[in-house]
Parts: structure tokens; C-alpha cells; sequence
């Protein structure tokens, strides 16, 4: 029997790629990508040449018996994603399900998580928080939005620069223009920057600055009146 690796790998930093994770992927019988175009930009620069295959929330569904098979018959498998760890919001979870439904052993190597970092430095209470990730773009999303109000610690979305506005405005109309916010870009690339503020001030930031870059957004949970301290 073989294992399956799960393998972080930056976000964009390539000095935050851990020497495990170079090991395991150079020693992988077959590296399964998100985005071979992606992926193969970060295997030659760490002059990784093993088997790669196309796996992602496309296919997956169609790829993942095979690959068990293979990983039963003893091969060792390595999933990475575009950026940061697979499985959150990323192509993972329903391989990782059919592999231990299998009996396989899986392992997922620390490595880099955008909101991590995102959240660690927004200065909003981080004891205890909810990973929301991509809020729904139609059908359900204010659904979503309205579940979330009474929710009382910190939470964590992830947007794209195109909609990094509207959704902070819709923050504002749920949860009040007075609400606490972080937002994050560009995660240990060279223009990365936190805008924190009230979302009233954050969104007069992006009104007048355009949003650039994948954004982490860290929203104060409701009733949390301390910003620059963890709640006691």
C-alpha cells in the first residue's frame, strides 16, 4: 500500500517552500496538480521532473478511483494545489475522503495557508475564529450572510480583487458599517499590505485605491469592541 501526501506550497513566496515538502515531491511516483502550467513553474524551479497529472474540482471526480488503485498497488502520491494547502478551498477533500474510505494512509505536510498569516496580523481577536473561505457568488450567498451575524468570532473570507468591494459593502449592510475588518493582499509577495479599519474606512480606501491581488478578509466577529487586543 502506498500513501498519499498532501503538499502546501507558497503562496507566493518561494522561499516559504519547506525542504520536506521538496523531498516528498522529488520522491513522489506520480505529483497530482491543480494546474500543470501553474505547478510546473514551481517544479523546475526546485528541478522537480517527477510524473505530474491534471487534478482538479473538474475531474476530480473522474480521476480519484484510478489514482486510489494506484496508491493501493503501492505507489506514493503528492496533491498540490496553484498555492497554499490543498483542501482549503482547493481541489483535496474528495480524494482524501476516497483514500481513507480505502484504508490508505494520508499525510498533509505544515506548510503555507493564506488566512493564517492574514489573520494572525489583522489584529482581531485570533483565539478562536471561522474559516468562511469564497462566500457563494449568487444563490445563497445572502443566506450565508444573514447565518453570519449573530456569529461572534472573528471570520475569515477569501475574495477576488473584482469583488473585494461589493462584498465589503454587503459586509457593511449585514453587519453594520461600524464592524472591524482587515483586508489582506498579496500574502508574502512583494506589495503585500493590510488595510484595517472599520469597514466604512475600508471601503472609502478601495473607492479611491483599486483593489489589486487575491485578498484574505478578516472581519471582527459581533460584540467584539477590543481591535488591537485578543478578547480575555
Amino acid at each position: 500500500m502506498g500513501l498519499l501526501y498532501l503538499v502546501p506550497t507558497p503562496v507566493g513566496n518561494m522561499e516559504d517552500m519547506t525542504l520536506r515538502a521538496i523531498r516528498i515531491l522529488k520522491e513522489a511516483d506520480l505529483i497530482l496538480a491543480e494546474d500543470t502550467r501553474t505547478s510546473g513553474i514551481l517544479l523546475k524551479h526546485f528541478d522537480i521532473k517527477n510524473q505530474m497529472m491534471s487534478h482538479h474540482k473538474f475531474n476530480e471526480h473522474g480521476t480519484a478511483a484510478g489514482i486510489i488503485e494506484r496508491i493501493k498497488a503501492g505507489a506514493t502520491v503528492a496533491l498540490i494545489s496553484d498555492a497554499g494547502t490543498p483542501g482549503i478551498s482547493d481541489p483535496g477533500f474528495y480524494l482524501v475522503r476516497e483514500a481513507v474510505a480505502a484504508g490508505i494512509e494520508v499525510q498533509c505536510l505544515p506548510g503555507a495557508t493564506a488566512f493564517v498569516p492574514a489573520l494572525v496580523s489583522s489584529g482581531l481577536p485570533d483565539d478562536r475564529f471561522c474559516f468562511e473561505g469564497f462566500l457563494p457568488q449568487k444563490k445563497g450567498r445572502h443566506t450565508r450572510l444573514d447565518s453570519l451575524k449573530e456569529e461572534k468570532r472573528t471570520m475569515i473570507f477569501y475574495e477576488s480583487p473584482y469583488r473585494v468591494l461589493k462584498t465589503l459593502e454587503q459586509f457593511s449592510e449585514y453587519f453594520g458599517e461600524d464592524r472591524q475588518v482587515s483586508c489582506c493582499r498579496e500574502i508574502s509577495k512583494v506589495h503585500e499590505e493590510s488595510v484595517r479599519g472599520t469597514l466604512a474606512e475600508v471601503i472609502e480606501h478601495f473607492k479611491k485605491t483599486e483593489p489589486r491581488g487575491e485578498f484574505v478578509i478578516v472581519l471582527a466577529g459581533n460584540k467584539t469592541k477590543d481591535y488591537k487586543q485578543k478578547e480575555e
